[in-house]
């Protein structure tokens, strides 16, 4: 312990007896007086003076027995100059743990001449795009949905082109009547009244009705299914031809649904009538006049 430190505690020690007012407290009693007279006074304060020294003395010989306090050494670290530094990084590249070294090889134009003006022009165009990269990104975009928008144009337009061939192929069959025209006759009124005269009442009937199909399919152009009914006729009768045409195709679906479906003899008179102005209502397609007014 320091000499300076050693005293203060002393110093210290010494206050502390004083304060405790012993020898205060004695003077104050009547005991002391009469000590003082007997001469006890006298030898009580000699051995209270020695009680004091002889604290004072183990006080003195404890603190000269206690070990040193180690001295703080207070030292500041210089900043490692150059030579510190590039010691500590050899070490660390020293070390297995730590990264080694990569080599990356990488392409360049090899310039033994001057540099081609094609290799220029690509290399501005490189830069043009590097810089310009938002707005060709939104001229990208804009072009896209231009092309997009266009398939989908013309998806539709082929659809719609599709679906009116697809309704423009004419059956060869309605159900499992014959319609082609090159199975049925010429005159087609006139075969239907000899096969009539004849007693097939039946197929003379049936001949009408396949001619009254093929004529309307073929000729007027109507669009006639493989599934049309009669009903389905007289509808699109109705629709694409004019009154007397649709008035005569009415008479002969009736004659022909009584004979067949409700068992009924035909009238002759009304089949000569079907027959003999057969091609007069069918035959020939309307005039142009003539379908404006329809």
């Amino acid at each position: 312990m320091p000499l300076r430190k050693r005293v203060r505690t002393l110093t210290y020690v010494a206050s502390a007896f004083r304060r405790t007012g012993v020898v205060s407290a004695f003077r104050r009693t009547g005991v002391a007086s009469a000590f003082r007279r007997t001469g006890v006074a006298s030898a009580f304060r000699r051995t209270v003076r020695t009680c004091r020294a002889t604290c004072l003395i183990g006080a003195l010989v404890l603190l000269a027995a206690m070990p040193p306090e180690p001295a703080v050494a207070q030292t500041t670290r210089a900043m490692p100059n150059d030579v510190e530094i590039a010691q500590a990084l050899a070490k660390v590249k020293a070390d297995p743990n730590v990264g080694g070294t990569r080599t990356i090889k990488v392409p360049e134009w090899r310039t033994n001449g001057p540099t081609p003006s094609w290799a220029k022009w690509i290399a501005r165009l490189f830069a043009f795009l590097a810089q310009s990269s938002r707005p060709l990104f939104w001229i990208a975009v804009f072009a896209l949905a231009i092309a997009l928008l266009s398939f989908f144009i013309r998806s539709l337009a082929a659809r719609a082109a599709r679906e009116a061939r697809e309704q423009s192929v004419t059956p060869t069959h309605v159900r499992d009547l014959d319609i082609r025209p090159e199975s049925l006759p010429a005159d087609i009124g006139g075969a239907a009244r000899q096969l009539w005269d004849s007693g097939q009442k039946r197929a003379a009937l049936a001949l009408l009705y396949r001619g009254l199909l093929s004529r309307l399919a073929h000729v007027h152009r109507i669009p006639i299914r493989d599934s049309t009914t009669e009903g389905d006729c007289l509808t699109l009768t109705q629709e694409h031809l004019t009154e007397t045409r649709y008035q005569y195709s009415a008479r002969l679906v009736r004659v022909w649904q009584r004979s067949v479906y409700g068992g009924a003899d035909a009238d002759t008179a009304s089949v000569y009538e079907l027959c003999d102005t057969f091609a007069e209502a069918l035959d020939a397609a309307a005039a142009p006049s003539a379908q404006m007014a329809r």
